[in-house]
């Protein structure tokens, strides 16, 4: 999956939080996410802040998926609350290689 295609089916699934994401997918979308930051922050806060809340929910909805791709559940992500430690673990999760078969989230991602 290239980026253009991780940000397309990144924002179509906006709030879907069912399936499975591919790593790829969901780097993508965060390098998408952290460009967006980068160029809204010269238009201001506001403009910033609002680009941000609309990219929260798809934000979500990847992390969750990703997740689900390594058999783990989208709940997880509230790890990321335990200061330093849980977004330590969070990242860790999520550059793990994906299941390569079924499981309880899905069919393989493609």
């Amino acid at each position: 999956m290239n980026f253009m295609q991780a940000v397309q089916v990144c924002l179509s699934k906006y709030v879907d939080f069912n399936g499975r994401a591919r790593r790829s997918e969901f780097w993508w979308f965060f390098l998408f996410q952290f460009i967006v930051a980068i160029v809204t922050s010269f238009l201001g806060d506001i403009v910033s802040s609002i680009a941000m809340l609309a990219l929260l929910l798809p934000a979500i909805a990847v992390g969750a998926r990703r997740l689900h791709d390594i058999g783990k559940s989208g709940w997880l992500q509230l790890i990321a609350l335990i200061p330093l430690v849980g977004f330590l673990v969070l990242i860790y999760f999520w550059v793990q290689p994906g299941s390569t078969e079924s499981n309880a989230h899905g069919e393989l991602a493609v």
